[in-house]
């Protein structure tokens, strides 16, 4: 059945006796994003940041998932106030909000959720499907507690900032991208570096002793049970699109003759 405005995943975070296991949709097709939310999974990132996903595919797909009892997160292009302040009008209840390098970047963030006076995000309740078009009782005062910030670390600075980040009030969470990560490091295309795995390793490690949830991005199942072993508490295993390419793939190499082999350097 579907989940209630309450159920955000800050709370399954809070609830979940087992790390959350979660893939992307990337493909903006809200039949796909359905597909994916009748899987079985724990949560779904719907991604506006490297996928072809604007405000009327981001909410098609949220119709498309809310049937379902799956948390759906849904990551910007950018750590910008009017652009979260669209997507938390359109029923966006919970951020993944990338490249957050800064207290202060991680401040703004928090600050574009929550209306005045502890942040900045404009009032247009009655306009939105968020507040079911003032249908939710007491909407505007009720907002902050149905909406999850999950803050993503992904450079060297954020790296040495992360206790500070986490530290900041009104973050939930962190989440640990890997590539963009080794990219910061000097190592593209090599997030399996241990020097990557270490830096994402000191972040759980951080998050453990704020007493705040971090997550990570891992596709290797090898490199999921690590990070998973050393206390992350949801992931991301797989996208929609790498799961086609990577099948459709394998259907021409079962019955076309195959010239040669390429090597994949990300995800």
């Amino acid at each position: 059945m579907p989940l209630r405005i309450e159920d955000t995943f800050r709370s399954a975070l809070a609830e979940a006796d087992r790390p959350l296991a979660g893939m992307w949709v990337c493909s903006g097709s809200p039949l796909i994003a359905e597909l994916c939310a009748g899987a079985g999974l724990d949560w779904l990132l719907v991604d506006a940041e490297h996928s072809p996903n604007g405000l009327e595919s981001i909410l098609a797909q949220l119709q498309a998932i809310h049937g379902y009892p799956v948390h759906a997160m849904v990551r910007p292009p950018v750590n910008d106030t009017v652009v979260i302040k669209q997507y938390l009008d359109l029923g966006v209840q919970n951020l993944l909000i990338p490249m957050v390098n800064s207290v202060a970047e991680a401040e703004a963030a928090v600050a574009a959720t929550c209306y005045p006076p502890e942040g900045v995000r404009g009032v247009g309740s009655a306009l939105a499907r968020a507040a079911r078009w003032n249908r939710v009782p007491d909407y505007l005062a009720r907002a902050n507690d149905t909406i999850s910030v999950t803050v993503q670390i992904e450079s060297t600075a954020a790296v040495d900032a992360v206790e500070d980040i986490l530290a900041v009030e009104g973050v939930d969470a962190v989440f640990m991208g890997p590539s963009d990560l080794a990219a910061s490091m000097g190592l593209l295309g090599q997030q399996e570096h241990p020097e990557v795995r270490a830096a994402v390793k000191h972040c759980l490690s951080a998050a453990k002793a704020a007493g705040k949830p971090a997550g990570v991005n891992a596709f290797n199942p090898d490199t999921a049970q690590h990070y998973l072993a050393n206390g992350a508490a949801f992931i991301l295993v797989g996208a929609d699109v790498a799961l086609l390419a990577r099948g459709s793939e394998a259907l021409a190499a079962t019955y076309i003759p195959q010239a040669g082999s390429d090597s994949r350097a990300s995800y």
